[in-house]
């Protein structure tokens, strides 16, 4: 599902899935603000996902959309962070550190840990 993994592109990807979730469109802007950037770094990060065949930037409104392989990897991404988001603070971890940890794990797990874990965490219904 992984074809160029980068925590940055991951990063990009799930921006923009919440943005556009958020407000029903996205623009680079709008990702600048989301991930604390600048608009620079969007424009570079934007252009390698355009490339890679995860966005495309509508020409007149210029808005980010997604393609279906960029729509289905960032929901990957964000159903991970999601997941140990909600499971860290199930945990009692405070949660802007949860939201934290759980940006970071949800990087460098493999999909079939985090199946794994999702798994046992449903059968024994810890959350």
């Amino acid at each position: 599902m992984r074809p160029y993994k980068s925590e940055s592109n991951e990063d990009y990807l799930e921006a923009i899935l919440k943005v556009t979730q958020n407000n029903g469109f996205c623009r680079s802007v709008d990702i600048a603000k989301e991930l604390d950037v600048k608009k620079p770094s969007v424009f570079n990060a934007v252009e390698k996902l355009v490339q890679l065949g995860y966005v495309i930037m509508e020409p007149t409104t210029k808005h980010l959309l997604l393609t279906e392989s960029g729509k289905e990897y960032a929901q990957n991404i964000y159903e991970r962070h999601l997941f140990f988001l909600n499971y860290f603070i199930h945990l009692g971890v405070p949660e802007d550190r949860a939201d934290e940890e759980a940006c970071a794990v949800e990087h460098d797990i493999s999909q079939d840990t985090f199946e794994r874990i999702r798994k046992h965490v449903l059968e024994t219904n810890i959350m």
